[in-house]
């Protein structure tokens, strides 16, 4: 039995959907903003009251440790700028993402996850992709997909594992 690339991206999508899923259906908006340490990436209001990330152009060290609000703008950055490539359309710039804050988060993502499964849907999977490999002639869109994959996996195992400390923490403070 042979199954196409476009059946078994869609299986391992929706693999890596429902263990992100375990993790969405249990975040609180206060999860959104804890920091576990002093060294943090997160979002800020601005003086209008957006939300702004913080961000450096070159990557610091160390490393700040980033949010679960931090996180979920990244996964809106980068899968917006996916489904605009699949699209064929422009490319939204970072600045040009607006994260909803931690109370519309959760269902942001997921209409985003909806956006990309109709994009994915009509992706010719075997053209050539510049994204996110702009030097890389030999990239397909089969590629660009197998990276929004791996992105999100990682990005959902990020946001569970601070969910789950902050869980954590908060139940020692109790016990002690």
């Amino acid at each position: 039995m042979e199954t196409s690339y476009a059946a078994v991206s869609r299986w391992q999508f929706d693999l890596v959907w429902a263990l992100f899923e375990f993790h969405l259906e249990r975040l609180e908006p206060a999860d959104f903003l804890w920091e576990p340490t002093d060294l943090c990436w997160t979002l800020r209001r601005d003086g209008s009251g957006a939300w702004q990330p913080d961000w450096a152009d070159t990557e610091p060290d160390p490393i700040p440790v980033p949010t679960i609000g931090w996180l979920s703008w990244h996964i809106g950055w980068w899968w917006t700028v996916t489904i605009d490539h699949l699209a064929g359309q422009r490319a939204h710039e970072r600045t040009e993402i607006a994260w909803p804050g931690p109370e519309s988060a959760v269902e942001w993502l997921r209409e985003l996850r909806t956006r990309y499964l109709t994009a994915l849907e009509n992706a010719d999977l075997t053209a050539p992709a510049a994204f996110p490999w702009p030097d890389d002639p030999e990239k397909t869109v089969a590629h660009t997909v197998a990276w929004a994959h791996a992105e999100l996996m990682k990005n959902a195992a990020e946001i569970g594992q601070l969910r789950l400390l902050r869980a954590a923490s908060s139940q020692s403070s109790q016990e002690s």
